[in-house]
């Protein structure tokens, strides 16, 4: 939370250190070789879903949807506010918010400027959108649940989709309350009086899924001009790869012209892309070994030449070796954890100083935990270090682990506008928005939405 480490290292280091300062330094060994164990196939399913959906974004799956959103705005506010939301819902398949923030920016940008309308509304709804979705199994959280816990992440998602269906819905609405709110502010446009260029020059991103030499739009494509448009924030684009892809007189998301395109193999991509998830939400096959699969298939068929497809790893290879590191570091942080017997001392005093009147109420607890927790910390630090100790806690009164790491993923549309989240600062920065004026604005509806997943999480009796 300092910035004094990176969360690889902080993983590594803290744990290793405080392992041998309890006199437990000759069993870290095996404490590590324990945890990389069962991480495994969490960082498998992470590190093959990423190439997986950032070569879906490459060969131009995503395009006709970006244009559809678009179209349908029509250079109505309220329009614009809604498709907002879808956009940045669907995009958010790839699980990383930096990808998310930039299509979604670089698409919607211009039609909120020459409306006259809102940047925060665009900022606030593309988070709360994207923190729904960013519960999916590789997104990031469910993953570190999963692992703390040492539970499926298929177990933990799939029963939670009626609750999280309902949080996006909640976005949505959301959306449409806060679009007729602009509509009423600014008035309408045609869309070819919208489509006039604006006088002033605006640098907005176009060519998030850029071929090799530029930024990959799939996971990880956190481009040197959001860096640049992020005001200088070095925690929202550290290490990417640069991009000179910016216009200002486009309303498309994606670059039309990059060379990764297939436009004859988009209905095969498409079907693939519903026969993986469905294959998921049915549990034919573990997660891990469908990505694997759907990975090489998407990359034989799409790039037969073998230079092509070493130049789509490689445009991935950095969010895949950041995430990938950041699981296995996580290896050590809940070996330690777990066999030198912290996380029973821990929740053993957690147990004591709840009331026992609200020890069956632990999934409830966990769920309004959840929503200060991951905003004031960082989905490392929770999941990794609060986490169990709430599933120790929980077990002891009744609660079942997976119904607390259910809880836990409920904070997630608060925790993507949290200052420790590195997206957030690639999205205040290419809108051009304030940091504080977008935290006063999305955090009251961002706790809405949060605490609408965990009503009807609790109503569908899924915590």
């Amino acid at each position: 939370m300092m910035k004094k480490m990176s969360p690889i290292a902080a993983l590594v280091l803290i744990p290793a250190l405080f392992c041998v300062f309890v006199g437990k330094g000759a069993h870290l060994g095996d404490y590590v070789i324990d945890g990389v164990s069962s991480l495994a196939p969490t960082a498998a399913m992470l590190m093959f879903a990423i190439v997986y959906f950032g070569v879906m974004i490459d060969v131009g799956l995503f395009d006709p949807i970006v244009r559809a959103i678009l179209k349908f705005c029509k250079a109505d506010p309220m329009r614009v506010v809604v498709g907002t939301a879808l956009l940045a819902a669907i995009v958010s398949l790839d699980g990383d918010g930096s990808t998310t923030f930039m299509i979604t920016v670089s698409a919607m940008y211009p039609l909120y400027k020459r409306l006259k309308m809102s940047l925060v509304v665009m900022t606030g709804v593309a988070a709360m959108a994207n923190g729904v979705m960013n519960t999916l199994p590789w997104g990031g959280p469910t993953a570190r649940a999963a692992t703390a816990l040492k539970v499926d992440a298929t177990d933990i998602f799939v029963p939670m989709i009626p609750a999280l269906a309902v949080g996006l819905v909640a976005v949505v609405v959301l959306a449409y309350v806060l679009g007729l709110r602009e509509r009423r502010r600014v008035g309408t446009l045609t869309l070819d009086e919208a489509l006039v260029r604006e006088p002033e020059t605006e640098t907005v991103l176009v060519g998030a899924g850029a071929g090799a030499g530029a930024v990959s739009g799939g996971s990880g494509a956190r481009s040197g001009a959001a860096r640049g448009a992020a005001g200088g924030s070095g925690e929202a684009a550290d290490g990417d790869a640069g991009t000179d892809g910016a216009s200002d007189d486009g309303f498309q998301g994606l670059d039309p012209n990059r060379p990764t395109l297939r436009p004859k193999l988009y209905w095969f991509n498409a079907l693939l892309t519903v026969a993986l998830l469905t294959a998921m939400i049915m549990e034919l096959l573990p997660i891990p070994v469908l990505f694997l699969l759907g990975a090489a298939l998407a990359l034989t068929v799409n790039f037969p030449h073998i230079p092509d497809q070493k130049a789509r790893i490689a445009a991935h290879a950095d969010n895949v070796l950041n995430v990938s590191g950041m699981v296995f570091a996580a290896a050590v942080f809940t070996g330690v954890l777990t066999g030198t017997g912290m996380v029973d001392h821990m929740a053993n005093w957690l147990v004591d100083t709840i009331p026992d009147g609200m020890g069956p109420q632990m999934g409830l607890v966990t769920g309004l935990l959840s929503l200060p927790l991951t905003y004031f910390m960082s989905n490392d630090g929770f999941y990794f270090g609060v986490l169990p100790v709430l599933a120790e806690a929980g077990q002891a009164h009744g609660v079942s682990t997976l119904e607390i790491a259910r809880a836990s993923i409920v904070g997630q549309p608060l925790h993507m506008s949290s200052p420790l989240v590195p997206a957030v600062y690639v999205l205040v920065g290419m809108a051009k928005v304030e940091f504080g004026d977008h935290t006063r604005f999305v955090v009251k509806w961002a706790v809405l939405t949060s605490l609408v997943i965990l009503a009807a999480g609790i109503l569908f009796g899924i915590i």
